[in-house]
């Protein structure tokens, strides 16, 4: 990497001891990164294996995708920060490459594209769908074409991070980021291969897609 980072890597979790271990260990492999687990309420060994491998493991009752990362940066040290799932879906090997874009191209939030190089075995066509109604919605009101709005996984600056506000405590939290770098800093995506998830998935598909879309709207008249 050109020039040298502090990194923190923020992970929410929830049952995720078949995966943690992968994640936490192909991060290590790419960047000397803190590593903070947040987990809501996990009822197996997820903190306990983030714990053995040196993660630092908050335990945050509250459930919301948007509340544990709230809980996770605001404690994070480091002047570059990522998310990530905890679910070994995204690949933790373009959190390099990424710092890289960011300082040859003077970038302050990047978002890891999932659409670009999907299939049907990692992206089903209804979520597919779903998510091209939300960037529709993203461009008709705030005047930027996103391919993947909902994306999970992001790398950006901190200080990018601190002039943000009104994040939401749900599913939300990912979309909502990234309209507020949109107005404070200069946001760019990057296409990754998204891996096929073998966990049971958080999201609730219709409930969670007609909300986000609200939130679009909320954003947009929100001062």
């Amino acid at each position: 990497m050109s020039g040298l980072h502090n990194i923190s890597v923020v992970i929410p979790t929830i049952n995720e001891e078949k995966t943690i271990g992968e994640v936490i260990s192909r991060i290590r492999k790419v960047c000397n990164a803190e590593i903070i687990v947040v987990d809501t309420d996990s009822k197996d060994r997820t903190r306990d294996i983030a714990a053995e491998m040196g993660a630092k493991v908050i335990n945050e009752p509250r459930r919301g995708y948007g509340v544990a990362y709230k809980t996770g940066f605001n404690v994070a040290s480091g002047e570059i920060l990522v998310g990530i799932d905890g679910d070994s879906t995204y690949p933790p090997e373009i959190i390099a490459p990424a710092i890289e874009i960011m300082d040859l191209d003077n970038v302050d939030f990047i978002s890891c594209d999932r659409m670009t190089l999907r299939t049907e075995r990692n992206y089903t066509m209804l979520h597919f769908v779903g998510n091209s109604v939300l960037n529709t919605a993203i461009k008709l009101l705030f005047r930027y074409r996103m391919i993947d709005s909902q994306s999970g996984m992001w790398v950006f600056r901190k200080s990018l991070y601190q002039k943000m506000r009104h994040l939401s405590d749900g599913m939300s939290f990912s979309q909502d980021l990234k309209i507020e770098a949109l107005k404070h800093g200069r946001l760019i995506e990057i296409p990754v291969k998204y891996g096929i998830r073998i966990t049971k998935p958080k999201l609730r598909t219709w409930n969670d897609g007609f909300s986000n879309l609200f939130q679009i709207f909320v954003k947009r008249v929100r001062k």
